[in-house]
C-alpha cells in the first residue's frame, strides 16, 4: 500500500525511446519505473516531480497522475470531476487551461469534454480557465476510463534555457540525451560530432561531463501550483555542485554559422572550456590527441534537407575517414536510411527501433570500437 501523498507520475517519452528513458530514471534513482504507451511510469511525490523535471535529460515532460474515475456520459464526467480536491493541487488565482482526447469511449468529443473539466475547475475552485495558460490540466479518456493529470513542465524539457541559436532540422536536446546514452556514454570519454549543426550532441556529452542540471536554468509549470515549495525547490536546484572534468568534447561543421551558434550556445550552458568547435569538412576532420571516445553524428538524409541521391557519397566520405583515422573510437549514425548507413561501410551492429523524429522515423546505427589501422 502506497503513501497518501504518492501518486502516478508519468514521464512523456520520444516515441522508441521509452526503455532509455526508463534506464535514466533508474540510474537518477527513480525506482520502478516502469515503461508504459508512450512513456515511463513511476511512484512518487510532489519533490519527485521538481527532480524529474530538474534532473532528467530525456524525457519530454512530466505530468502528475491526480485523479481516475470511470464516466459514460458528459453528466457523469461532470459530476465526477468535481469531486476531485482541486484546490489541494491548483491554485484559484492562477489560470489553468483544460485539453483532452477521447479514445474507444461511449465520451468521444474531445472538447466537450474539456469544457466539462473547464467549469467544474472554475466552479468549485474559483480558478480563471484561459487558453494561454502555463498551468495544463490534461485530460485522457480511453475505454471509458478518465485519467485527469497536471503538466507540471511547460514549454518542453528539450528547452533547456540556453540555446538560442539553433540550425535547420536541429536534434532535440532530450533525443540527443537518449542517443548518448544507448551508445553507452556516461561522462568520462570525449565525444565529437562532425556535422554539429548547432552543437546539440557535443554540449550534452559536456554537460553531462560535468555533473549539470539540464532544468538548471528554466522555470516550471509547477512553480505556479499550490504544492510548490519555493524553499525545498532552491535546495534542491542547488544541491548538487559542478564536477570538474578535464575531458574535451569536440565539434566541427563545414558551414561558419554553424560554428559560430554552438561557441555562442556552450557559452551560454557555461561548458565552453569543455567544448571545442571548428570549422572544418569531412575530408579534414582529425582524430584528437588523447583517449578514444565516441563520434555521433546526425547527417543529413534526404527526406530532411535536400535530395537523397547526392548523399550517398557524402557517408561514403564520412566512412572513410573514421575507418583511417579514429581507430579505437566507436560510431553513433543517426539517419532514415539504412542504405545510406550502410554506404559509410562501418561495421554496425544490429540497430534499435526506429524513432519518431519531425515526423519522421530514424535510427541509431552503433559501431563497437573501430579497428586501429598498424602504421
Amino acid at each position: 500500500m502506497t503513501e497518501p501523498s504518492t501518486f502516478e507520475i508519468y514521464l512523456v517519452a520520444t516515441p522508441g525511446l521509452e526503455a532509455g528513458l526508463r534506464e535514466e530514471a533508474h540510474a537518477v534513482g527513480f525506482t520502478g519505473a516502469k515503461v508504459t504507451d508512450g512513456g515511463v511510469a513511476l511512484l512518487g511525490d510532489w519533490p519527485d516531480v521538481w527532480r524529474a523535471n530538474l534532473e532528467l535529460r530525456g524525457a519530454t515532460r512530466v505530468l502528475a497522475r491526480i485523479g481516475s474515475f470511470r464516466a459514460m456520459h458528459l453528466a457523469q464526467l461532470d459530476k465526477r470531476a468535481r469531486k476531485i480536491a482541486w484546490g489541494e493541487v491548483l491554485r484559484a488565482d492562477i489560470p489553468v487551461k483544460v485539453e483532452a482526447a477521447c479514445k474507444r469511449s461511449r465520451i468521444y468529443h474531445a472538447g466537450a469534454a474539456a469544457q466539462r473539466v473547464a467549469t467544474a475547475i472554475r466552479e468549485e475552485l474559483g480558478a480563471p480557465i484561459a487558453e494561454d495558460a502555463e498551468v495544463r490540466v490534461m485530460v485522457r479518456i480511453e475505454d471509458d476510463l478518465v485519467t485527469v493529470s497536471i503538466d507540471t513542465t511547460g514549454e518542453s524539457l528539450h528547452k533547456r534555457g540556453f540555446k538560442e541559436a539553433v540550425n535547420r532540422a536541429p536534434m532535440r536536446e532530450t533525443m540527443a540525451a537518449l542517443f548518448l546514452r544507448q551508445c553507452g556514454y556516461g561522462g568520462n570519454e570525449p565525444v565529437l560530432d562532425p556535422m554539429c549543426g548547432s552543437g546539440t550532441f557535443v554540449i550534452e556529452a559536456a554537460e553531462i561531463a560535468a555533473g549539470v542540471k539540464p532544468g538548471r536554468e528554466r522555470s516550471f509549470a509547477f512553480q505556479q501550483l499550490k504544492t510548490f515549495d519555493p524553499d525545498a525547490w532552491n535546495a534542491l536546484r542547488s544541491a548538487a555542485a559542478p564536477q570538474t572534468s578535464a575531458i574535451r568534447h569536440y565539434g566541427s561543421d563545414r558551414d561558419a554559422g554553424a560554428i559560430r551558434m554552438s561557441t555562442e550556445n556552450a557559452g551560454r550552458a557555461g561548458v565552453a572550456e569543455l567544448t571545442l568547435f571548428e570549422q572544418l569538412s569531412i575530408e579534414d576532420l582529425a582524430c584528437p590527441e588523447g583517449p578514444p571516445g565516441l563520434v555521433i553524428v546526425n547527417p543529413p538524409y534526404g527526406t530532411r534537407i535536400g535530395n537523397k541521391a547526392p548523399l550517398a557519397a557524402l557517408y561514403r566520405s564520412l566512412g572513410a575517414v573514421l575507418k583511417s583515422r579514429f581507430g579505437g573510437w566507436r560510431v553513433g549514425i543517426i539517419t532514415t536510411d539504412a542504405g545510406l548507413a550502410r554506404a559509410t561501410g562501418l561495421p554496425f551492429l544490429e540497430p534499435g527501433p526506429p524513432v519518431l523524429h519531425g515526423g519522421l522515423r530514424i535510427t541509431l546505427f552503433q559501431t563497437p570500437p573501430l579497428p586501429k589501422r598498424v602504421t
